[in-house]
């Protein structure tokens, strides 16, 4: 499996047993870190934030689930993590809550000859990301965000 296909499985066996424990899950991360392959799962709650007594249920309740499922062909290390002061954000849900907030967010095609934007979020609409950038707006579809993160 490539790293792409492992997060993208990772995300969809996790994030249904993240949501029945009341957790969300933010992010996933795959790859070599100091010499060992770690699958970071970032996750948060609704109710007071993550804690590291979350961090450690997180971790309890996946590591039976991704033992279970296999797909991963080497070994690897789980991390579970909250999002943090500078947290990701993936989901159109995200973009909508997170509207007011200054963030950076990356391109994998250029938008306006750009690929690096730092702004404010304005919102989200019909599949795009609403930023406004040096006083301007700018619209990018979901699927042409290679990252994106609040900027506190």
């Amino acid at each position: 499996m490539t790293v792409d296909e492992i997060i993208r499985t990772a995300w969809k066996v996790c994030d249904p047993e993240l949501n029945e424990q009341g957790y969300e899950l933010v992010e996933v991360e795959y790859g070599r870190q100091n010499g060992v392959m770690i699958l970071r799962m970032f996750v948060d709650k609704a109710s007071g934030g993550i804690t590291l007594d979350d961090c450690t249920a997180v971790s309890q309740l996946l590591g039976p689930v991704l033992d279970a499922r296999d797909f991963i062909d080497s070994e690897y290390m789980l991390e579970v993590s909250s999002p943090g002061f500078d947290r990701p954000l993936r989901k159109p849900e995200h973009f909508v809550r997170f509207a007011g907030d200054p963030v950076k967010v990356t391109t994998h095609a250029t938008v306006g000859g750009r690929s690096r934007f730092s702004g404010v979020l304005k919102g989200y609409e019909e599949d795009l990301v609403l930023l406004e950038v040096d006083g301007e707006p700018v619209s990018i579809h979901i699927e042409n965000l290679k990252k994106a993160r609040l900027n506190r």
